[in-house]
C-alpha cells in the first residue's frame, strides 16, 4: 500500500475528492447525469511555515475541512431542492416564462384598423435600452450573492461547533457531576466522563444511521474510501476493482473523531481544579489541542503500514462499520469520476 494523498467526503448523491488545494464534487444528479465541478481550494492561513507547523496544521486543516465540507454539502443538495418542492419548481418555470424577450410575444392589433400596435415606451422599458443597465444589476446580485453565502456558510459552521462542544463536551461533563457524590478522585470521574462521551456519539452514528437520507450518505463514505484504497493498493480504477476493495481506510474522518474522543479523556484527567467553571473552560481551551494531536496520528496512520499503527488504527476502522456502507455501481461511478477530475492515479501507479 502506498500513501496517495488524496482525500475526500460524501455529500449528497456524490463525493468530494481533494487533492492539495484541488477539489471536485460529483454528483448523481435527479436524471442520473454526473455532474462535476472541480475547484481551487487554498485554505485560511496562507503562511506555508506555519501550515507546516505539528499540532497548529491539525487544528487549521480540522477548521478548514470543516468548512469545505460543508459548502460541499450545501452545493450537492442544491441539485435536489426543486426536486422536493414542487411549488419552488413551478414558481421557477414562472418567472423563465416572464424573463421571454418582447420580440418573441406576438405583437397586439387595434379594434379599429387591425394593425399592429406598437409597444408604449415606459420608464422601464427605457432603462433596459440603457447600456450595462441589466449588467451591471446582475453584478450586484451575484456579488450580493456571494456575501450572503458566505455569512450564511460562516454562521453554519459557527452553530456547528457549538453544537458539537455542547453536545459531546459540555453535557458529558455536566452529567459527570452526578458521580461526584460517590468518589472525591477527579481522575475516576474524568474517566467517567470520557466514557460518557464516546458514549453519546455511538449513540449519535447509531441513531442518525436509521434515517435513509443519512444511510445513502454512508453508501457514498464507503465509495469514497474503495476509490482511494482501490488506488492506493495499485489496482486499475474501475468499477470492479473498486468493488472489491475495502470500505475502511486508516485516514478516515471518523477515526479523527474517535481518536478525538479517546484522547479527550487522556487530557481530561490531568484538568486537577475545584472551580467547575474553570474545569469547563480549560476543557474548552484544550480542545485544539486535542484535535491537532488526533490529526497527527491520523496523518502516522496513514503514511505507515506496520503492526504497530494497524493496531492502534484498529478502533477507528471498527466504527467506521456504522459510518461506512456498501455502495452500488453507480455510486462507484461517481466516486471515480471525482477522483478522476483531480488525480492523475495512471501516472502515480507508473511512478511507484
Amino acid at each position: 500500500m502506498r500513501y496517495s494523498g488524496i482525500g475526500g467526503q460524501a455529500v449528497m448523491e456524490g463525493i468530494m475528492m481533494k487533492n492539495e488545494e484541488k477539489y471536485a464534487i460529483a454528483v448523481r444528479k435527479p436524471d442520473h447525469e454526473i455532474e462535476i465541478k472541480v475547484e481551487q481550494y487554498r485554505g485560511v492561513v496562507k503562511n506555508q511555515a506555519l501550515r507546516k507547523l505539528p499540532i497548529v496544521r491539525g487544528v487549521l486543516g480540522f477548521i478548514e475541512s470543516l468548512y469545505l465540507g460543508m459548502s460541499t454539502l450545501m452545493y450537492s443538495a442544491s441539485f435536489f431542492e426543486d426536486e422536493e418542492d414542487p411549488a419552488a419548481k413551478m414558481k421557477a418555470k414562472k418567472a423563465e416564462q416572464e424573463k421571454k424577450p418582447e420580440k418573441e410575444k406576438k405583437p397586439e392589433k387595434t379594434e379599429s384598423t387591425g394593425k399592429e400596435k406598437k409597444p408604449e415606451k415606459t420608464e422601464s422599458t427605457e432603462k433596459e435600452k440603457k447600456p450595462g443597465n441589466a449588467e451591471s444589476t446582475e453584478n450586484k446580485k451575484e456579488e450580493s450573492g456571494k456575501n450572503t453565502d458566505a455569512l450564511w456558510m460562516g454562521g453554519t459552521v459557527a452553530f456547528s461547533l457549538i453544537a458539537a462542544f455542547a453536545l459531546f463536551f459540555a453535557l458529558p461533563y455536566f452529567l459527570s457531576g452526578f458521580f461526584r457524590k460517590f468518589t472525591d478522585s477527579q481522575m475516576l470521574v474524568a474517566l467517567l466522563e470520557g466514557l460518557i462521551r464516546l458514549a453519546i456519539f455511538l449513540g449519535y452514528i447509531a441513531l442518525i444511521s436509521l434515517m435513509p437520507d443519512i444511510r445513502r450518505v454512508f453508501m457514498y463514505h464507503g465509495a469514497e474510501h474503495k476509490c482511494i484504497n482501490c488506488i492506493e493498493h495499485g489496482m486499475e480504477l474501475n468499477v470492479e476493482n473498486v468493488r472489491k476493495s475495502s470500505r475502511q481506510h486508516k485516514r478516515c474522518g471518523t477515526s479523527f473523531l474517535l481518536i478525538v474522543m479517546l484522547i479527550s479523556i487522556v487530557f481530561f484527567m490531568f484538568i486537577q481544579t475545584e472551580s467547575r467553571i474553570l474545569r469547563l473552560v480549560l476543557r474548552l481551551l484544550l480542545i485544539p489541542v486535542i484535535a491537532g494531536v488526533s490529526y497527527e496520528f491520523i496523518r502516522l496512520a496513514g503514511r505507515y503500514d506496520n503492526w504497530f499503527v494497524n493496531l492502534l488504527s484498529k478502533p477507528g476502522l471498527w466504527m467506521q462499520r456504522m459510518t461506512t456502507k456498501e455502495p452500488d455501481d453507480e455510486m462507484i461511478e461517481v466516486g471515480i469520476a471525482s477522483v478522476e477530475a483531480v488525480f492523475d492515479w495512471k501516472s502515480w501507479q507508473k511512478e511507484a
